[in-house]
């Protein structure tokens, strides 16, 4: 029998499946977190189907086994993890058979889950999208896409991927999943028109973009543990916080630290980890850079201290058309944290970096901008202020998690009246 919510609407029970979640910090993890929450929150029952804590290199986190199922809870969602198959996130062929296995396993346990109202599934990763399609057919329930990235245009523009049949291949599994489901969400414009040229009608998809949780990402009050432990203080701080992957061009820091190097006041911060860190750890040591300061994977909980202890903070990608569809979510966390950003992003992020007038966009990959970035933003205490001030009042104003997670809920609510 369906319980009422807080809003006297008959409560839903909605299935999630995302191969990343806390603790796991990435922005898939992220962004199911803090919807499932918020559902939760307003009197739905939430399940996330996703894996055992491993991202991203390949190592299973403390107090977890890597087991046919488990079931665990955070802040009221129900967490069911299953078995699948545990490899570096640098290695491709093994990060494929770790997708594969997921979506594997997620079908076969997902008969765990009882008295489902709708299914949602995000790609990437790719396989957990294609899962959804399986996971709805066996739960009776309708089924919502959530595309984040485009895949597998993403691991083509970045060069992981060559053969023409797989790619082929793949190509027409992306194309039945647009098909098949009974409704997308696109994070962006860009994802929603490429969707439309696969034959899919407007009116079944619907743009909910990232934001930022403005209760997590605020001014911090009294010190900052992060500035004394690494000696911040007295710095202009520039960073870069998020996984250090083969899309983010990092070699463009160790480049633009170059620049730079006689300017003792800059820090280059890259905090995080992924395929591409040991490989930049080692020419940053080859290049005897001591004007930038690589840290691992942090908690999510330190992210805003992180973000607070920068004075500016890079968003970067390679400069592919691809990349021109993004818009990454650590861009809203900078703009809530009063941060200017220094955007190396081509496209519809950059468009929205300057309709808020939040920071400097600079050509990707280009470490001669990327230096005069920094060092104007060093040099100009009154520009940074400004955007700031610009950035927070635009996120609030239009990228409110809140928000963003009402309006997800909403349509779920539609998609499932109308399989009633």
């Amino acid at each position: 029998m369906r319980m009422e919510n807080r809003d006297g609407e008959l409560s839903m029970h909605i299935v999630f499946l995302c191969h990343y979640f806390p603790p796991e910090v990435n922005a898939p993890a992220s962004r199911t977190y803090e919807n499932a929450k918020r559902w939760v929150k307003k009197g739905h029952k939430v399940t996330v189907l996703t894996c055992v804590p491993n991202h991203p290199r390949g190592v299973v986190y403390p107090e977890y086994v890597n087991k046919w199922w488990q079931w665990d809870k955070k802040d009221g969602i129900d967490v069911l993890r299953v078995k699948t198959f545990i490899g570096p996130n640098k290695v491709f062929v093994k990060r494929i058979a770790n997708y594969v296995s997921f979506m594997i396993s997620a079908t076969l346990m997902s008969r765990l889950i009882k008295n489902v109202d709708i299914v949602v599934s995000t790609s990437p990763q790719f396989f957990c999208g294609f899962a959804g399609f399986f996971v709805s057919r066996i739960l009776k329930s309708p089924w919502v896409l959530e595309i984040r990235d485009l895949w597998p245009e993403s691991i083509i523009a970045v060069g992981a991927i060559k053969h023409r049949a797989l790619i082929n291949m793949l190509e027409r599994i992306e194309t039945f999943m647009y098909t098949k489901a009974d409704h997308i969400v696109s994070l962006t414009h860009a994802f929603k028109r490429h969707i439309m040229a696969r034959d899919v009608k407007a009116e079944s998809i619907s743009i909910i973009t990232n934001g930022a949780d403005l209760d997590q990402f605020r001014e911090i009050s009294g010190n900052n543990d992060v500035e004394d432990k690494y000696g911040l203080k007295d710095k202009f701080v520039v960073s870069f916080i998020g996984t250090h992957g083969m899309a983010h061009a990092l070699d463009t820091v160790l480049k633009a630290a170059s620049i730079l190097e006689n300017q003792k006041e800059v820090l280059f911060l890259l905090v995080g980890d992924g395929a591409e860190r040991d490989r930049i750890l080692k020419k940053k040591k080859e290049l005897g850079l001591d004007n930038v300061l690589m840290l691992g994977q942090q908690e999510k909980k330190l992210m805003p201290y992180f973000i607070s202890a920068s004075n500016a903070c890079m968003v970067l990608l390679r400069k592919a058309d691809l990349f021109k569809t993004v818009i990454p979510s650590k861009m809203f966390e900078a703009m809530a944290m009063e941060r200017p950003i220094i955007h190396g992003v081509e496209g519809e992020s950059k468009e929205i970096i300057e309709q808020a007038g939040c920071g400097i966009c600079i050509e990707p990959e280009n470490e001669r901008e990327l230096a005069d970035a920094v060092l104007t933003l060093s040099k100009d205490a009154g520009l940074c202020q400004k955007l700031s001030e610009n950035g927070k009042k635009f996120v609030r104003a239009n990228y409110n998690r809140d928000d963003l997670a009402i309006k997800y809920l909403k349509l779920l609510k539609e998609i499932h009246q109308k399989d009633i």
